[in-house]
């Protein structure tokens, strides 16, 4: 498997997101060649700021694994983390991160480029036009 299929993976979770009308953003984390865990936002659905879809992953690899470190770990998501779920990434140090789209806006580079663990390996601009398009057609039909 390579990053492209893990990616469209992901993508399907953000698919998810947009039906339920929250910002269609999704994740997968893999380990040793196995999805392990899924997220997409959740933040309309469960009325909680918290709920972006790398937290959601994060918890249910954790789940998986039986440990809050996710060594050993990639993650794919679709648009580039907030500070918070690098933050989150960070801690978990998880070993590599594989990003679609950047986030101009709110993107942890933007505010906190140093917020992902030391170690960590990330990858941007995994099928981004894709990823950059779901949000940018999400945004559009609100306005």
């Amino acid at each position: 498997m390579n990053d492209e299929h893990y990616m469209k993976q992901a993508l399907a979770e953000a698919r998810a997101a947009f039906a339920r009308d929250e910002v269609p953003i999704g994740a997968v984390i893999v380990c040793n060649d196995r999805i392990i865990a899924r997220g997409h936002n959740l933040t309309e659905t469960l009325t909680d700021v918290t709920a972006h879809a790398e937290m959601q992953a994060i918890t249910a690899a954790a789940g998986f694994l039986g440990g809050k470190y996710l060594v050993g770990c990639t993650i794919y998501v679709t648009l580039e983390p907030c500070v918070m779920c690098a933050g989150a990434l960070g801690w978990s140090q998880i070993s590599r991160i594989v990003i679609g789209a950047r986030d101009e806006k709110r993107g942890y580079q933007r505010f906190a480029p140093q917020a992902l663990h030391p170690k960590a390996e990330v990858v941007f601009g995994v099928m981004e036009d894709e990823c950059s398009a779901l949000v940018k057609e999400f945004f559009r039909k609100k306005r």
